[in-house]
């Protein structure tokens, strides 16, 4: 088995739907899979998948090992982008030891995983029983993992193939949180003589709400809170407002429809102006794309949304905390606490919907940071509800499984892999619930972007990666 075995079979899982929620194209897939190599295959009624290989003459007392990765991939792409991801295939290029996707996400996160276990099931080199597990919705609420009942899976010892970052082993993860505040507005005519425009932010660089939330990056939906809040002193209407989109996703993009008198709309745009100058001295460093602009739009009998309803929702937008609230004060340079702010949408008809998210490894600082975001929105006159919580995964004080991957790297490479927590979601967290003194470790090669368009994964890092796995796998005692 070696990485090119891998990539193919990713370059397949490329070619299949797998949205969140949607998994059932590649349930069938891997479903197949299994009957075409004689391996051992069921699925519950999550959708979740367990591939089982059985150990080769020799290796039947040897651990049984649970691989497992899950199956969707969060679909995201460049606005103005024709692909329709429940048919599409990925369209992807290999650049400079990259495979990227230049205009939406490559879905690496976790297609990698998920490739590098079928490549295991059916290699011939002699090791002891394999369980592959592949579990779906993930990315929209560890769904799959929720539902797993006791018993699907026998061994004590798991490899979660769903890490980013080649050359760190993770041994402890965040839990999560899910925060809806709903404003609910009423219509009005736009005044006479008001003409509408469009103000928009635009290609900020987004990424994952968990990995990404320490880099400084901007958020899409706060930006344009803010500048609509610097406004509030002039005599306009809100008509639309549209930004980011999925939970675990820094927003890129943000948009607003506005109607106001032109003389008012000239200098709403000179306060554009000014102020996309001092986004760009705050973030210059890190967004190179970084757009915020205006432009004329016709809505055909447009409406807007009511005086009150609009100044609460800007003024919450404008003070919604986002980022990093906490660092860890026992592990060194990781994020313990953080909230992003997600989206803002017209959901339905009188329904504005803003999505956030909340992540920590302490399950009271977790709640207190959604306690926050809730009476932040509850304040503006909104409805506030949490939902699909999920628990953190505490690093163990002894793991085998993580001083075989060690020793393995260290046999493998000649230096130590860095063994740490990360502050994504992993769902080690509920597997410890699910199936106590279960024994785990994460790894994976390195991806960058993911969760937005341009995500790419490093090939150099496929191979170590790939090597590292059959190393443990086979030797594990």
């Amino acid at each position: 088995m070696n990485s090119e075995k891998v990539l193919s079979y990713f370059k397949e899982i490329t070619k299949i739907p797998r949205e969140s929620g949607h998994e059932e194209h590649i349930i069938a897939y891997l479903q197949q899979f299994a009957a075409e190599n004689n391996l051992e295959c069921k699925t519950d009624e999550a959708g979740n998948v367990l591939i089982v290989k059985e150990a080769a003459p020799g290796f039947e007392n040897v651990p049984v090992i649970v691989l497992q990765s899950h199956t969707d991939m969060v679909c995201e792409k460049n606005e103005g982008v024709e692909h329709d991801f429940a048919k599409d295939p990925i369209k992807y290029i290999i650049k400079d030891g990259w495979m990227i996707a230049p205009d939406t996400t490559l879905g690496a996160d976790c297609g990698i995983g998920v490739a590098a276990q079928m490549a295991m099931l059916v290699t011939d080199i002699p090791c002891g029983k394999i369980e592959c597990l592949f579990t779906t919705a993930e990315e929209t609420g560890l769904d799959g993992a929720m539902a797993l009942q006791p018993g699907f899976f026998t061994g004590k010892v798991l490899l979660n193939l769903d890490s980013e970052d080649e050359g760190e082993i993770f041994v402890g993860c965040a839990g999560g949180l899910d925060t809806t505040a709903e404003f609910h507005y009423t219509t009005v005519d736009i005044q006479e003589g008001f003409e509408l425009e469009e103000v928009f932010v635009k290609d900020a660089m987004g990424g994952h709400s968990g990995d990404d939330i320490n880099k400084g990056r901007a958020n899409s939906v706060q930006l344009l809170g803010r500048f609509l809040y610097s406004c509030l002193d002039l005599d306009w209407q809100l008509v639309t407002i549209d930004g980011g989109n999925k939970r675990n996703a820094i927003a890129r993009e943000a948009k607003t429809v506005i109607a106001a008198e032109p003389d008012t709309l000239d200098i709403i745009n000179e306060r554009l102006e000014a102020y996309a100058a001092e986004v760009a001295e705050e973030y210059g460093a890190i967004e190179k794309e970084l757009k915020l602009g205006f432009e004329e739009v016709e809505l055909s009998e447009a409406k807007a949304i009511d005086e009150m309803t609009s100044w609460n929702l800007i003024t919450a937008l404008c003070a919604a905390p986002h980022g990093v609230l906490a660092m860890s004060q026992e592990i060194e340079n990781f994020v313990e606490t953080s909230t992003n702010l997600a989206s803002v949408k017209m959901t339905q008809p009188g329904v504005i919907r803003i999505g956030s998210s909340q992540r920590s490894c302490v399950t009271a600082a977790r709640r207190a940071a959604a306690a926050k975001m809730e009476a932040c929105f509850v304040l503006a006159g909104a409805t506030v509800t949490h939902e699909g919580e999920y628990p953190g995964w505490a690093p163990a004080a002894e793991s085998p499984v993580r001083d075989a991957c060690v020793a393995s790297y260290r046999k493998l490479f000649g230096v130590d892999p860095k063994v740490k927590a990360i502050h994504a979601g992993l769902e080690c967290g509920l597997f410890t619930e699910k199936f106590p003194g279960l024994d785990m470790v994460s790894f994976g090669p390195t991806l960058r972007g993911v969760h937005a368009p341009g995500e790419r994964l490093d090939l150099a890092s496929l191979d170590k990666f790939v090597d590292l796995l059959v190393d443990v796998v086979t030797n594990y005692k």
